[in-house]
C-alpha cells in the first residue's frame, strides 16, 4: 500500500532535523516527512556517500536539503570556533554544490532552497551558476550548477588555477540531481571524467596538506586559504586557458580518472581507501535503471562501492491509486481527432484520494518539430498552448512555465519538460507521441501525481508503439517495474524492421 508520507509519529526533529530546520520545513508548508525523505534524511546525516532512487513526486530535493542545511549549520558553527580562537586567521568555509542537467532545475532547486532558508534568517546564502552571471562576490553556502557552466567558470580566465583550486578545497558536499542524466549521454565526459575526478583529487590533495601542516614546523600559506570568491585574475592573466588539457594533464597526473588496465585500477582503488574522505557525494534519480553493463547505477556501484543505496517503494512504479491511465489507439486519419479530443477531455478519477486539477495539462511529443506541428494544429481550432523545447530561449521557457504555474492551460514539449520540474495541481499528462524509452516514459507521467495527488496519463499509441504500449500497460496493472517492460524494446523494434 503507497503512502506520500512517513509512518505516523515520524517527524522533522526524530530524523534528526534540528528545531530550528524543523521549524523552518513546517513554516515553508511541509507538516511532515514523506515516506523517502524518512529514509534518506538520517543516512545523509551520517555524512556518508548515499545514492537515492525514488519515484518522481516522492519529495527528494527536500530530502537532500533539510540535512545539508543542517550540516551546514554544524560547519559554520565550527568556522565560528575556529576565528574565535584566531581572529586573523582564514578557515575554509563549506558550502554545498548541487548539479543540475539544466538552467531551469537548478533555479527550480535554487528557489526551493531559498524559500526554506528564508525562514532560518540569513544563515544560508545560495548562488546560481548556469552562464551569463557572474562570479559570486562571497562565498555562498549552495551554489547551484549545470556541470557545462561550472566547468567554464573554474577553466576560464584562472591560468593560475587558484580559483578552481580554492573552489574543490571548500565543495563539502556534492550533490548530483537527475542523476542518471548526468552520469550519461552528452553530460558524461563532464561529469564522470572531469568533475568527479577533478573534486576527488582536490580530497586526495587536501588530505596530504592536512598531513603537512601537522609536521612540526610548517604553516599553511594565507594565500592557500583563501575563499574561491576572492580570486580575480589579473589584467595580464585575462586570457582563456585550454581547459580540457589542463583538466586532463592534472587528472591523468594524479590517477584519478577511470581509463587503464585491471592491474592499474586495482592500484587506485586501494590508494583511494588511504586517503581521508573530506567530501560528501549524494546521487538523486527518479530512474537508475540497472539494464546494461555501462548503465549509471553501474558505474555508482564500482565508483562508490560504499555508498548507501535508499530506494522509493515504487521506483520505476506508477503509483496506481493516484494515477488514472487511458490508452487510445490511433491511426494517421485518427491521431489529430484523438489528440483534440484528449486534450479538450476532463477525465475522472474514481479512486481514493484528493480530487485531480485540470486547470493544467501536458502534452508530450517526441520532437521539436512535432511540437511545432501539434501546436499549428491547436491555434487552428483557437487552443494557444504554451511550448517549451530547447530551440526555444531560456528566458522565454522560463516565462512559459511561469504562466503555466500561475495560469494553467497546455504546456507543450518535448522531454525537456519532463524531468525534475515540481509544478503544482498538473492533473492531465497528454502523450501526444508515446515514450521512446522507460526513462523518457516514467519522466513524462511523473509530472501528475505527485506528492499524493491525483492525475489522469492519456496515452495515443500507433500500431508500431503498440507492443511497447501493450507491455507497460501489463507493467502498470501488474504492479511491476516498467523498466522491465522497457527492456524489451530493441526485440520489439527488431520484429518491425524485419517485417
Amino acid at each position: 500500500r503507497y503512502s506520500f508520507h512517513a509512518e505516523p509519529g515520524v517527524s522533522w526533529i526524530s530524523l534528526g532535523l534540528s528545531g530550528e530546520i524543523s521549524q523552518a520545513a513546517m513554516k515553508a508548508g511541509f507538516d511532515r516527512p514523506s515516506a523517502i525523505q524518512g529514509a534518506a534524511i538520517p543516512r545523509i546525516l551520517e555524512g556518508g556517500d548515499v545514492i537515492l532512487a525514488a519515484e518522481t513526486g516522492s519529495g527528494k530535493t527536500h530530502a537532500y536539503l533539510l540535512p545539508i542545511f543542517q550540516l551546514l549549520a554544524k560547519s559554520n558553527e565550527e568556522f565560528k570556533e575556529k576565528k574565535a580562537e584566531d581572529e586573523n586567521a582564514y578557515i575554509p568555509r563549506s558550502f554545498a554544490l548541487v548539479l543540475c542537467p539544466n538552467a531551469t532545475l537548478c533555479q527550480q532547486a535554487a528557489e526551493m532552497a531559498t524559500k526554506v532558508c528564508s525562514k532560518l534568517g540569513d544563515f544560508v546564502r545560495v548562488a546560481v551558476i548556469t552562464g551569463g552571471q557572474g562570479w559570486p562576490t562571497s562565498p555562498p553556502d549552495f551554489v547551484f550548477a549545470t556541470p557545462g557552466a561550472l566547468i567554464n567558470h573554474l577553466f576560464s580566465f584562472d591560468p593560475k588555477q587558484k580559483r578552481r583550486t580554492a573552489f574543490l578545497r571548500d565543495a563539502r558536499y556534492v550533490v548530483f540531481d537527475e542523476a542518471d542524466m548526468l552520469l550519461s549521454g552528452g553530460f558524461e565526459r563532464q561529469v564522470t571524467q572531469r568533475l568527479i575526478p577533478l573534486l576527488r583529487l582536490a580530497e586526495k590533495k587536501l588530505a596530504a596538506e592536512e598531513k603537512a601542516i601537522q609536521k612540526p614546523g610548517s604553516e599553511q600559506k594565507k594565500e592557500e586559504t583563501k575563499p574561491w570568491t576572492d580570486f580575480e585574475p589579473s589584467k595580464e592573466e585575462e586570457f582563456e586557458s585550454d581547459g580540457d588539457s589542463d583538466m586532463e594533464k592534472e587528472i591523468a597526473k594524479s590517477g584519478g580518472d577511470e581509463k587503464g588496465d585491471d592491474t592499474t585500477k586495482k592500484k587506485r582503488k586501494t590508494y583511494r581507501k588511504k586517503y581521508k574522505r573530506s567530501k560528501q557525494y549524494i546521487f538523486v534519480a527518479a530512474t537508475l535503471p540497472v539494464v546494461g553493463k555501462k548503465t549509471p547505477a553501474i558505474m555508482l556501484s564500482y565508483q562508490f562501492p560504499d555508498a548507501t543505496w535508499v530506494n522509493g517503494d515504487f521506483l520505476h512504479r506508477q503509483i496506481p491509486r493516484y494515477v488514472k491511465h487511458q490508452w487510445i489507439e490511433v491511426d494517421s486519419k485518427k491521431r489529430v481527432e484523438a489528440l483534440l479530443k484528449a486534450i479538450a477531455a476532463r477525465p475522472e478519477v474514481n479512486e481514493a484520494g484528493p480530487p485531480p486539477s485540470f486547470m493544467r495539462t501536458m502534452v508530450f511529443a517526441n520532437t521539436i518539430e512535432s511540437v511545432t506541428a501539434i501546436s499549428k494544429i491547436l491555434e487552428k481550432v483557437n487552443i494557444v498552448p504554451l511550448c517549451y523545447h530547447r530551440d526555444i530561449p531560456l528566458e522565454e521557457r522560463t516565462s512559459n512555465l511561469k504562466r503555466f504555474q500561475d495560469e494553467g492551460g497546455i504546456l507543450l514539449c518535448t522531454d525537456s519538460g519532463a524531468r525534475g520540474l515540481d509544478i503544482r495541481d498538473i492533473g492531465h499528462i497528454v502523450q501526444a507521441e508515446f515514450a521512446l524509452n522507460a526513462v523518457d516514459y516514467l519522466h513524462r507521467v511523473g509530472r501528475t501525481g505527485r506528492a499524493g495527488n491525483t492525475g489522469v496519463v492519456t496515452s495515443l499509441y500507433t500500431e508500431s508503439s503498440k507492443p511497447l504500449a501493450d507491455a507497460v500497460r501489463i507493467a502498470i496493472s501488474d504492479g511491476q517495474p516498467v523498466e522491465g517492460a522497457f527492456s524489451r524494446k530493441r526485440s520489439f523494434r527488431n520484429k518491425l524492421k524485419k517485417k
